[in-house]
């Protein structure tokens, strides 16, 4: 982890297309910024980790939800459906 210090109205770049300014510092709470193209996605932590409960995995033909190793990664539905 890159662990950077930033001012007020201070920013960081990320691969020349997310910008992330500081805008204000009050108590232990940091107010940012975030410029991003449009097909990229910014969330806060909580609702990425959220969105990544629900996401569609594509099986391939004749593979059930049941046989599918996803890490750990909760996936919608009920066990027994298939794809199809």
């Amino acid at each position: 982890m890159l662990v950077l210090s930033r001012k007020a109205n201070q920013s960081i770049v990320i691969d020349d297309a997310v910008r992330v300014t500081v805008i204000g510092i009050k108590g232990d709470r940091v107010r940012l910024g975030v410029e991003a193209p449009p097909e990229v996605t910014v969330d806060r932590s909580e609702v990425h980790d959220r969105r990544m409960r629900f996401v569609d995995v594509p099986l391939g033909p004749g593979v059930c939800a049941e046989s599918v190793d996803l890490g750990g990664v909760l996936v919608a539905g009920t066990a027994g459906d298939t794809m199809h």
